[in-house]
């Protein structure tokens, strides 16, 4: 009961997973259908090159899980809220780590791929506020990169569902910081007063 670190080293192994897919899921975005030439011709979507995942998700997000899992063992109350007030800081960066990539896949999913299509290279979809992914049959209009809207389409929503379960993650740990970090001095007072 009295030590919370073992419940932040467990959000820490978790969200160190998550941080590293969504470093993949950016690196992917970068190489549609795995070729090299768009990113050599700079042929991807703005907001590819924002780095939500990679740098939001992925290396922002490394700080608050190396931080919870390499947290002391517990050794008396005043360390015990040193190192939550500590990981509540930690928290807060992951939250605003998540909180871009959320923000930055939302809006490359709802501008849609830069392609080629029969009027060039575009955004075919930018002024559809993302209508077009309930129309898969407009996917069409973009020849090249092959399969582009389904890649993007794929590898953005899996990055919204990592950074919404990364900020879950960081808000746990944030009550739990907070709570550790207020209330155990109290107990600590508390104790002593009985032991006194």
């Amino acid at each position: 009961m009295c030590c919370s670190v073992g419940f932040a080293r467990s959000l820490g192994l978790a969200l160190l997973p998550l941080a590293l897919c969504c470093i993949l899921g950016n690196l992917l975005l970068l190489f549609p259908m795995a070729e090299i030439s768009y990113i050599k011709d700079d042929r991807l979507a703005r907001y590819i090159w924002y780095f939500g995942g990679l740098g939001g998700g992925g290396l922002l997000m490394l700080i608050p899980a190396v931080v919870f899992i390499t947290l002391g063992k517990c050794g008396c109350c005043w360390n015990e809220s040193l190192m939550m007030c500590g990981s509540v800081l930690a928290a807060g960066v992951g939250m605003v780590g998540s909180g871009y990539c959320f923000v930055i896949s939302g809006l490359a999913l709802m501008q849609g791929p830069w392609c080629f299509t029969s009027h060039g290279w575009k955004y075919p979809f930018q002024d559809q506020w993302g209508r077009y992914l309930r129309q898969p049959d407009t996917w069409s209009q973009c020849s090249q990169p092959l399969h582009i809207v389904e890649w993007n389409v794929t590898l953005l929503c899996v990055l919204l569902a990592l950074a919404v379960l990364e900020f879950i993650i960081c808000l746990l740990q944030l009550g739990s910081g907070l709570v550790n970090a207020v209330c155990r001095p109290c107990c600590y007072k508390q104790e002593y007063s009985l032991n006194a």
